[in-house]
């Protein structure tokens, strides 16, 4: 098996990756968790620390942007991206509602914290995609 070596400059690039993405996290976490207060505020049980869970989307957010760069290389199968996406999203959305977030026994705040994690992620590939095609962040040539 072949080992792959990272240059200095791929490590960059996944540094700028993660960063565009934590970014573009970070701008849209508050208007997203706001909207998903407002959907949820019917569930008393559904208690949620905006630090705590921003800090983590925030971290996801970076990890998504260096992962991402690394999954779809030079190739342009949106399945590929889509499905990076929603990986992402759900793994998010579901462990909040194991972490019990979420009453489990709504389906709405399930559904919402999910749909939540899922656009987020969806928004920092966009920006991600567009960062790519200004030139700003390589794509990864393995």
């Amino acid at each position: 098996m072949q080992h792959l070596k990272l240059s200095w400059e791929e490590r960059v690039e996944s540094l700028k990756a993660g960063l565009l993405s934590a970014g573009s996290v970070a701008l849209i976490f508050p208007l997203i968790a706001l909207l998903n207060d407002f959907l949820v505020s019917r569930y008393p049980s559904v208690s949620m620390n905006y630090w705590i869970s921003g800090a983590i989307a925030l971290f996801a957010g970076f990890l998504f942007g260096v992962t991402y760069r690394y999954i779809i290389r030079e190739d342009e199968n949106s399945h590929l991206k889509s499905g990076a996406v929603l990986a992402f999203g759900l793994v998010r959305g579901l462990a909040q509602v194991e972490m019990g977030i979420a009453n489990q026994s709504a389906v709405i705040p399930i559904v919402s914290y999910a749909v939540e994690s899922v656009l987020l992620f969806a928004i920092a590939r966009l920006v991600l995609d567009w960062g790519m095609s200004l030139g700003w962040i390589q794509r990864f040539k393995g």
